[in-house]
């Protein structure tokens, strides 16, 4: 049994649906929440204080397993020793990976998912500018994902 925070509670008496997953090494809650209910859980936690997205990524645990793209949010506030950090997991299928973008919420997720996009194939649904990032164009694939497989050439055009 994984001990609820102070904000996986907050967020349970005002009725939004998660999980609580165990805290990291750090004691950092981590919320597991259905790609669903991601725009309405962030936009509460923007209210809540939350004002500040210092990271956004995704990862792939393994062949066979879903997708993750994961928030880490922050309450900046003044005068505080340390603050109130959160990270939500959204898992999403490898088949069809699609979730909601942050970025109408948290500007400074543009870019951060445009590389989850690009490395892992997960669509951020919303997204005034989804597209590659880091990979051409024309590239096939994810290159993150653990069941990827590199092509024996890729020809650099224009490259001098």
């Amino acid at each position: 049994m994984v001990p609820t925070g102070k904000i996986s509670k907050w967020l349970t008496e005002n009725g939004f649906q998660h999980e609580a997953l165990e805290a990291d090494h750090l004691g950092v809650e981590i919320l597991k929440v259905d790609a669903q209910f991601l725009i309405p859980l962030s936009t509460a936690l923007y209210a809540y204080g939350f004002n500040y997205l210092q990271c956004q990524c995704g990862y792939d645990p393994g062949a066979g397993q879903d997708l993750v793209s994961m928030y880490h949010l922050i309450k900046v506030t003044d005068f505080a020793d340390r603050p109130d950090e959160v990270r939500i997991k959204v898992f999403v299928p490898r088949e069809n990976p699609t979730v909601p973008s942050v970025y109408w919420i948290w500007k400074s997720a543009d870019f951060q998912e445009r590389e989850s996009y690009d490395m892992y194939g997960i669509v951020y649904e919303g997204h005034p500018n989804l597209k590659r990032i880091l990979m051409p164009e024309d590239w096939i694939g994810w290159p993150l994902r653990k069941d990827y497989i590199s092509p024996e050439f890729y020809e650099l055009q224009d490259a001098y």
